[in-house]
């Protein structure tokens, strides 16, 4: 009988050893006051294959993306930072970004921390190149109040009030090509003297209550602040090219088109949903905007909102982490957006934006939570790498809720904002000059492709800049046909 038991444990180990998606494993611990951090990338045996050091403690979770060359010890880390003396101080403060070659050489350091901008949280890397970077903006109560936010409604030793404003940042040339700024998309019910769109905030899904919610507090992880929405997670989707935030605030996730200029992004008009920078679609919390109430809530104080990528199950949904699912109980969480041909999203009359429940849920129950940060996302085989912040841990589950692999940070007061798993040959793939829509193959929808960029019509790939003269011109179109034909 011992014998059977005994063939039972290996037979049942190996099948769960087969869920286990095989990859790499990045993270960033965090501890004391952010003066220094190392990144880790494991493998499945918890073994640590490589490790960054740095002179600054993270903001939040690193990203690993294509070198010049292929493989694994070619890839640049993109590793968002605290700087020292922030401008802007509160949960998540970060202030700077730096691209790290395999040898621990700093590329790149961008730093944004001024007394208009402070960058915190999370940073998003893009297919082009670019770096999304969200930022607290800072206007004065006088401003808040020209807008339409009630006087005397804004209660912090600062008197100011922090929007939000994201920033695309072109590496090396340090320029903001693209910015998008809530402040352009807020609503307001006093009258129709304030800078705010005035309306009923129900009849504006659209845009921001600028009186929804506390501006800042006299106390808080830096002091003193004036932290209103607290957007703690980015993503970009190319396909639709749009940018999802989550904001911890408002318990909501929000959708924003970035195909347009940035002028257009100050509007209501323009990009390919025909919007501005208008919200495309907003989801969690429908009391924000007037068109719920305590029992229509679904998310609270969520982070780590991501697309699903093409090709994975559940492709094309979002998945988050909701550090108060229930109470003092996290969960992971997917679900499928209303998503239209046209790239808006569907609402119906006074109805809130759906859908009314998640598609896919992980909620272990009382013991499983994180207060701060916190991630998850879906990996390739179905499974789902989730983090919880305050415990240090990483679990990797299947779709069905099993834990097939785990690790634990050791350390006293130690965190991990987030993780992120990387497949094994996720890097091996050679990139090749001119393949601009990643099909391996070079023909007439590459020279397309570098024709609109030239044009203005496409963002700037530096994949086709064919003769490296740093940027995208007729030249590179020449020398493409000319190897495609030849």
């Amino acid at each position: 009988m011992k014998f059977l038991y005994t063939i039972l444990f290996i037979l049942t180990n190996t099948l769960i050893g087969q869920e286990v998606f095989e990859g790499y494993t990045l993270f960033t611990p965090q501890a004391g006051n952010g003066s220094s951090g190392s990144t880790k990338l494991l493998n499945n045996a918890e073994q640590t294959i490589h490790t960054w050091t740095h002179s600054r403690g993270p903001a939040s979770m690193p990203y690993l993306i294509q070198g010049d060359e292929p493989g694994l010890e070619n890839t640049i880390l993109v590793y968002p930072y605290r700087v020292p003396n922030p401008t802007m101080d509160s949960g998540g403060v970060g202030g700077g970004v730096q691209l790290v070659d395999w040898d621990g050489n700093v590329l790149w350091d961008y730093v944004l921390s001024n007394e208009q901008y402070q960058h915190h949280h999370d940073i998003q890397p893009m297919p082009n190149g670019n770096i999304l970077m969200i930022a607290w903006e800072a206007f004065t109560t006088n401003q808040a109040y020209d807008m339409g936010r009630t006087p005397g409604s804004i209660d912090n030793p600062l008197n100011q009030m922090w929007a939000t404003a994201i920033l695309e940042v072109e590496p090396y040339t340090n320029n903001i090509v693209w910015e998008w700024h809530m402040w352009d998309h807020l609503v307001q019910e006093r009258g129709p003297a304030y800078g705010a769109t005035f309306g009923n905030v129900e009849d504006h899904p659209e845009l921001m209550n600028i009186n929804e919610g506390n501006v800042g507090s006299g106390n808080g992880p830096g002091g003193s602040n004036a932290d209103w929405i607290h957007v703690n997670a980015i993503d970009y989707n190319e396909a639709l090219d749009q940018i999802v935030l989550s904001s911890r605030f408002m318990s909501e996730i929000y959708i924003i088109d970035h195909s347009t200029t940035t002028a257009e992004a100050a509007t209501h008009e323009g990009g390919n949903s025909g919007k501005g920078g208008d919200f495309l679609y907003r989801w969690g919390n429908p009391q924000i905007y007037n068109r719920g109430n305590n029992a229509t809530q679904i998310l609270d104080d969520q982070h780590s909102v991501n697309w699903i990528p093409e090709g994975y199950p559940g492709e094309g949904n979002l998945i988050l982490f909701n550090n108060r699912h229930q109470g003092n109980q996290s969960a992971g969480l997917e679900f499928s957006t209303p998503l239209m041909d046209d790239g808006n999203y569907m609402i119906s009359g006074s109805d809130p934006y759906g859908p009314e429940d998640p598609t896919w849920l992980y909620h272990p129950g009382p013991g499983w939570h994180t207060n701060v940060q916190g991630g998850a996302f879906r990996l390739p085989n179905g499974n789902t790498l989730l983090t919880v912040c305050d415990d240090a841990d990483i679990y990797e589950v299947t779709y069905d809720g099993d834990i097939v692999w785990e690790h634990n940070y050791p350390g006293n007061n130690t965190m991990i904002p987030r993780a992120q798993k990387y497949a094994i040959d996720a890097f091996d793939q050679e990139v090749i000059l001119g393949d601009i829509n990643g099909d391996e193959i070079l023909n007439v929808l590459d020279v397309i492709l570098i024709v609109n960029m030239a044009l203005g019509t496409n963002e700037i790939d530096l994949n086709g800049d064919m003769n490296d003269d740093g940027g995208i011109n007729v030249l590179d179109i020449v020398l493409l046909v000319n190897i495609i034909l030849n």
